[in-house]
């Protein structure tokens, strides 16, 4: 189970990436912390930090594009606003 220190540093984490990359985690924060939370109960099963949102198929060369951030999250932040579960958001 995820402790409040790692959903922490993991937050602070993806919010420096976000911002060097020129966008920004969720400002909700009830949502960055289910999705963080959620991610990392993921890794304790997996041993990778997959999406939440997106589900592993077993093949691994598929399954790394989708461990976070995933290969997806730039166009979705551009389309959308947002990536696909909502960590991070247009900056």
């Amino acid at each position: 189970m995820a402790t409040d220190e790692q959903i922490e540093k993991l937050i602070e984490e993806y919010r420096e990436y976000a911002k060097k990359e020129g966008f920004k985690l969720n400002p909700n924060e009830a949502v960055v912390k289910g999705v963080i939370k959620r991610m990392l109960e993921v890794e304790e099963k997996t041993g990778e930090r997959y999406c939440p949102c997106r589900r592993p198929t077993g093949n691994a060369e598929e399954d790394k594009k989708i461990i976070c951030p995933c290969v997806f999250h730039r166009e979705e932040i551009e389309k959308d606003g947002h990536c696909h579960c909502f960590l991070f958001v247009k900056g």
